[in-house]
């Protein structure tokens, strides 16, 4: 509305300069007219009056309107008698005052328009101004208020530029806080095999004989674990983990990662059940890839019962492949499903042996390739994982 306004105030003023030009044209052209008018009557009657015999020859070269000076002519008369065109210049107030008049009311409104537009981009100039000064001294409130002017669209950038900062300043702050929460986190996983290590180590000092070979040995084991999982979120975080990009089938993949996993499976009493359906690819890296759904699988094993099983399915759609793995427990807490796959986060019926990694893993690779995941209960009882891979 503010721009519409100012559009219509400039058409204004361009209106009433053109009208006053116009005007005063008008006047000009009258005037000189009428003075040119005057001017030769004044000569013609004085001619007749001192040479009556005249008339007829003025009224001759009247109508012959041969009175203005051709290039023809070698020499003004007036010129020769030392006349000049100062000399007969007779402005009086029939002219002048309309004039200046006309000139002052031009001139006022041209005046009165360009002081109101400086005033104007003055103040908004002030306010942005202030608005970043607000900012910059962590004063409260983003917003500003909406104007549609010559400053509009830099008003515009400064609130998304503003906007970034913000956005930037908050990831920034969360990204500390998690940084410290992992450090307390990675701090807690590896106090407990170290613990256990140094309490092995003790125990054997006092009892020379006993064996806790086998004890530390596990404890390293896990530190070991631990350690490489470590590595791989500092990598994935760093972005200098390396994705290959290659058809991989979908069946094959849920084969080599359940036949990776087959002594563990035999060992809980579980078994599982991939049903082929044609052949689907997507492009993953079949490694890193095969690592994500081996984590998964392993969840829905370690959270159903005995004498159960883990069933896998896959179908493409025009947008995505999806790929679901789902078991016959008693499925998610429903307090616990927003944080499964926080990092270091382990649930009530969490493995002994777990560190609260492997879920966060597997999301971090499946997002890195184009692909979602996420986690619900079935109607029917059981947990299930839901991974789509959408199309390129």
């Amino acid at each position: 509305m503010n721009g519409k306004k100012n559009r219509l105030m400039i058409l204004f003023v361009l209106s009433v300069s053109l009208l006053t030009a116009s005007l005063v044209t008008v006047l000009l052209t009258y005037y000189y007219c009428n003075m040119q008018f005057q001017s030769l009557d004044g000569f013609c009657g004085e001619i007749i009056e001192q040479y009556p015999d005249s008339k007829q020859t003025v009224l001759k070269i009247l109508k012959s309107k041969k009175l203005c000076p051709t290039a023809d002519t070698d020499e003004s008369v007036l010129l020769s008698f030392g006349y000049k065109p100062s000399d007969f210049w007779d402005i009086n107030g029939q002219i002048l005052v309309p004039a200046s008049v006309v000139f002052l009311l031009g001139g006022s409104l041209f005046l009165f328009t360009f002081a109101h537009r400086h005033k104007k981009s003055a103040a908004r100039i002030d306010g942005l101004t202030n608005y970043l000064e607000k900012v910059n001294t962590g004063g409260q409130g983003l917003l500003l208020a909406a104007e549609e002017d010559e400053f509009s669209r830099l008003q515009d950038e400064i609130y998304k530029t503003i906007t970034t900062l913000y956005q930037t300043r908050d990831a920034a702050w969360e990204e500390k806080r998690n940084y410290a929460d992992n450090l307390s986190n990675i701090a807690h996983q590896l106090k407990t095999p170290i613990t256990a290590i140094s309490l092995s180590v003790q125990m054997m000092k006092e009892h020379p004989a006993s064996d806790y070979s086998e004890q530390i040995r596990r404890q390293l084991g896990r530190l070991t674990h631990l350690e490489e999982a470590l590595l791989l979120l500092s990598r994935i975080d760093a972005g200098t983990l390396v994705m290959k990009q290659t058809a991989v089938d979908v069946f094959t993949l849920l084969a080599l990662a359940s036949d990776n996993l087959q002594e563990l499976f035999i060992q809980n009493g579980v078994s599982i059940d991939i049903p082929e359906a044609g052949e689907i690819e997507i492009i993953a890296d079949l490694d890193w890839t095969m690592e994500a759904i081996m984590n998964l699988m392993k969840n829905c094993m370690e959270h159903t019962k005995t004498g159960t099983m883990v069933h896998c399915s896959y179908e493409r759609t025009p947008l995505y492949v999806q790929v679901r793995i789902w078991d016959e427990g008693h499925g998610f807490a429903k307090e616990e499903l927003p944080h499964l796959f926080e990092r270091f986060y382990r649930g009530k019926n969490g493995g002994a042996g777990g560190i609260g990694i492997g879920l966060s893993l597997s999301k971090a690779i499946i997002e890195m390739q184009n692909g979602i995941i996420r986690a619900f209960n079935l109607h029917e009882g059981g947990a299930c994982f839901e991974i789509r891979f959408y199309t390129l």
